[in-house]
Formats: C-alpha cells, structure tokens, sequence
C-alpha cells in the first residue's frame, strides 16, 4: 500500500458509509459526464473515497441502505469542507457486458435494482464492478473543498497527499476474503480481470 496518496474517487456518501463500515466490498461505476469519450477507466489501484451528497442518493439506495443516509448527513462536514476518512485498494476489476449479471450481486451493495440498471445503460451496454478493501482512519483527514474537485467525473487530484499510516482494515482477512470469494462466484469466470 502506498505510504500517502493524493488521488481521491467520487462516490455517494451513503455507500462510502458502507464501505467504511465493512457493509460493501465493491463498487459498481459508469462514470460520469466528463469521464471524456473512452468513458470510466480504472486508473489506479488505491484511492481516497470522495463522499459526495446528492439529492438522487436516497431514492437510489435500496430501503435498507436508507439508514446510512441519515448517518452521513448527520456527519456532513461544514460548507467549504471535505472529509476523508475512508480508503480503498482495488482487489479485483469485472467489467460487465451482460446485464443479467448484476443480478447476482443483490444483497452484497446498496444500490437499487434500478440505479444499477441506469448505470448499465448509460451511453452504451455495460459498466465496471471493482472489489475493494477498504480501510478506515478513526481522525479523518480534513481538507479545503474547492471548486477543482468539483464536477461529474469519478477521479480527482486532492491538492495534498494524504498519509495512510494510520488506516486500519474495516474487515478481517477472512471476512473480506468471504466477500470477494462471493463477488467472484457471483460473475462468471470469463468477465474477470483480476488484480489479485
């Protein structure tokens, strides 16, 4: 793992909860409006979780990720703010060309059926599921927000690197090599790029 790291990803807040939490162990990303014409690529392999608030969240959650919307926004940094406290290391990168895949990730993320389907059919046919390890730091790093981290787009360089000596895992080894394990059967064999 890298001793400090200045890259940051943007996800909703409620799942950045989840991932903090050891509730999620993968993302699902098309990417955004100004990921240019290639679209969503995984460009690194380690990053800070970037939580973002957005109205969309709440109705794009399952019910049973909605408590982790009231949490986040009662933790909300102050305007001007943003708080990292969140990190993740990429494990393993799918990208998903059949829809009917995504089905058998039910239970194991928050997102709604619909969300996920939205996601899939942006643009064109297909989206990424990345596995992550995630760990977490008990003091948050906070920074200045600014209008360079702003915008629709999945990466973004924090104007500081951040150290990432005092993070510790959110899950066992074996409890996060269970989830990834299940994300792995979940999809088949021919849809992995594996990382690890």
């Amino acid at each position: 793992m890298q001793t400090s790291n200045n890259i940051a990803f943007k996800e909703w807040a409620a799942i950045c909860a989840a991932l903090g939490s050891g509730l999620q162990t993968l993302i699902i990303r098309k990417g955004g409006i100004h990921e240019g014409r290639d679209g969503f690529r995984v460009a690194h392999d380690e990053f800070w979780l970037f939580p973002t608030y957005v109205h969309e969240a709440a109705a794009g959650l399952e019910p049973e990720g909605q408590p982790l919307m009231a949490s986040v926004e009662a933790e909300r940094p102050a305007p001007g703010m943003l708080r990292l406290a969140q990190y993740a290391v990429v494990t393993d990168v799918f990208e998903i060309r059949e829809e009917g895949l995504l089905a058998r990730l039910a239970g194991l993320h928050f997102w709604s059926p619909r969300t996920v389907g939205e996601r899939f059919h942006y643009r064109q046919p297909g989206l990424f599921v990345l596995t992550v390890r995630t760990l977490a730091l008990r003091q948050p790093h906070q920074i200045p927000d600014s209008p360079h981290l702003a915008g629709c787009r999945s990466w973004v360089d924090l104007p500081v690197d951040l150290p990432t000596d005092r993070l510790e895992p959110v899950l066992t080894d074996a409890a996060f090599d269970n989830c990834r394990r299940q994300i792995r059967e979940a999809l088949t064999a021919d849809s992995i790029q594996s990382r690890g």
